[in-house]
């Protein structure tokens, strides 16, 4: 009997993915909907990422620069769409990452002239306050965790380890800086000082965007971005957040700039499964509906026929 719901549902899904190859793959296409005003909600939550929406299928848990920068293009696209929350919860990420999509919100702002706003979660730090700082206003929780506003490159040297384990390593290279990095000798003062120009080249570049966001001079944002940490409270105080809220509260503010009464309308960006994204949403959901009816059928035929002790 088993054998035979397994069989049954295979073959299901077999038959469906090819129809799904004969329509051409555009079955993950939204539809754009024209309703009353709505906020979209873009969720950036995990380690913040460079990627296309395809790549790591089963990362659920990491903020990909595809998914979040297709978002705000539907976002801006969507004309029932008249403003966009971010809902971040990052620890940070990559600065590329964060550059590609805050560059991404930038255009979004100019082009369509819809208001940005953020809602913090636990945490929004580093990578997270950079995208922060490119909305219009940030709204936080007391016990977020924000700020860390800086840039790191990790290295780490075993050489030491390996030869405890009797593991020597050599390279031939191209050139003096091929191997920089490199964890199995010690870093050279010519290596730590190219590095040293490439951290301070980009903090920069996160201390410009904090300080275009906020609206706040060089030198003070300078004397905040030592890459500590603050709590939501703390944050309010110094001015690198504007409000102490939950995320109702900021789904409600933005909606009052967009002439909402009360909660707004909501377009949620859901974030698919990995069959989601292979088949689309709707045939996904469709074939996991036939094999759930086509299961719940075939118990329910075996648990009648399999004896009961029942009280």
């Amino acid at each position: 009997m088993l054998k035979r719901i397994f069989i049954s549902s295979v073959l299901l899904i077999a038959i469906l993915s090819f129809v799904i190859s004969l329509l051409g793959g555009k079955n993950n296409d939204e539809a754009v909907v024209q309703m009353g005003n709505r906020v979209a909600v873009i969720r950036i939550e995990g380690p913040i990422m460079a990627g296309e929406a395809t790549d790591g299928l089963f990362a659920e848990n990491v903020a990909s620069t595809g998914n979040i920068m297709a978002e705000l293009r539907a976002a801006a696209k969507d004309k029932s769409v008249k403003a966009v929350l971010l809902r971040i919860n990052s620890p940070g990420g990559s600065v590329t990452a964060a550059e590609e999509i805050g560059r991404e919100i930038k255009r979004l702002k100019e082009e369509t002239g819809k208001p940005v706003i953020t809602s913090m979660g636990d945490t929004a730090a580093s990578a997270g306050y950079w995208l922060a700082a490119c909305s219009d206003k940030i709204y936080a929780n007391s016990s977020t965790l924000t700020g860390s506003i800086g840039v790191y490159i990790p290295y780490m040297n075993t050489e030491e380890l390996y030869k405890k384990i009797g593991i020597s390593g050599t390279k031939i290279k191209s050139g003096e800086y091929k191997d920089i990095l490199s964890n199995e000798r010690p870093m050279t003062q010519s290596e730590r000082d190219l590095l040293q120009k490439m951290v301070n080249e980009m903090y920069e570049q996160f201390v410009g965007v904090v300080s275009e966001g906020r609206k706040m001079p060089v030198d003070k944002v300078k004397s905040l971005a030592d890459g500590r940490v603050y709590t939501g409270k703390q944050a309010k105080e110094l001015g690198l957040v504007d409000e102490i809220g939950n995320y109702y509260d900021a789904l409600d503010a933005t909606g009052a700039l967009i002439g909402s009464e009360g909660t707004p309308e909501v377009k949620e960006f859901k974030k698919q499964k990995p069959w989601q994204t292979i088949w689309g949403a709707e045939i996904t959901d469709f074939i996991f509906g036939r094999i759930t009816e086509n299961l719940t059928k075939q118990t329910r035929t075996f648990e009648m026929q399999t004896p009961h002790a029942e009280g």
